[in-house]
């Protein structure tokens, strides 16, 4: 039972239409202060208590693969916690999404903490969504640190405008998709950008599509971040064509199959124009 009451989030965050603009041709922006620096000081505990319960890895990190390096990644904290859930589903995030992808309502796909460890490795290459099942474009993550990120940890990388090419590959995160992705990233000549150092409470948003890594953390503390993946609602099931997908099929949308409409009880609408 929560003690203290918990910040709302419920306040709207106001975006320019240059900002939807850079988002939409770019595929990514970084957006300052998503939530309060008290606000995050409320949640962070909660999130990281979570995390730490439900934490599954039981080797030291050297003996760990390229995915295992990369993080502590722990899906659908919201169902393990109403206080978790307050923050996940919260309207003012789930606002943006529907601002940056010009739709009218979204629901929550999963959410994600992506705790990287002190001496954590990379996150290579890859796209987002040849995981997901999701028959559209209209796809997006919020990235958020819980903690100040330093340069030297680092934010995302992103390729601009590699979403607007769609499904590129079905490689997924590995040493083999970090090579494969960056010689076409070059290939192809996308712009780069890495945000650097971010507040806790900034957040970046990026689409399914759009190409990313992120580098490893050579520092002393944990790198806490909290996602949560975002689609337009309407969205149909698209018939899994990979086992990653027929995973994230049985996990994030049970029950279903190709052409169903997505959406369960684990697929709320969280935005409502």
């Amino acid at each position: 039972m929560t003690q203290v009451k918990l910040p709302e989030l419920t306040d709207l965050y106001t975006l320019e239409e240059s900002q939807i603009e850079g988002y939409q041709k770019n595929g990514h922006i970084l957006l300052r202060d998503v939530a309060a620096q008290e606000e995050i000081q409320a949640y962070e505990p909660i999130i990281s208590e979570k995390v730490k319960e439900l934490n599954y890895h039981d080797k030291p990190i050297d003996q760990r693969d390229t995915y295992g390096k990369a993080f502590i990644q722990i899906g659908n904290v919201w169902q393990h916690s109403e206080d978790v859930q307050r923050f996940v589903l919260a309207k003012r995030f789930a606002k943006i999404a529907a601002d940056l992808l010009g739709v009218d309502s979204v629901r929550i796909y999963h959410d994600q903490a992506l705790y990287k460890e002190p001496g954590g490795g990379h996150t290579p290459w890859h796209q987002d969504q040849i995981y997901w099942p999701l028959d559209t474009d209209k796809t997006i993550t919020m990235w958020m640190p819980l903690v100040p990120v330093s340069e030297e940890v680092g934010s995302m990388t992103f390729a601009s405008e590699s979403h607007k090419l769609g499904y590129i590959n079905k490689m997924v995160i590995s040493d083999e998709s970090h090579r494969t992705l960056k010689e076409f990233i070059e290939g192809k000549g996308f712009d780069t950008v890495t945000y650097g150092s971010m507040n806790a409470g900034d957040a970046t948003f990026h689409a399914g599509w759009t190409l990313h890594s992120a580098p490893g953390n050579p520092t002393e503390d944990m790198r806490k971040v909290m996602t949560v993946i975002y689609y337009a609602d309407g969205t149909k099931v698209a018939e899994p064509d990979s086992n990653a997908r027929k995973g994230d099929l049985n996990q994030w949308l049970p029950g279903l199959k190709g052409g169903d409409l997505a959406a369960t009880d684990l697929n709320p609408v969280v935005y409502k124009k």
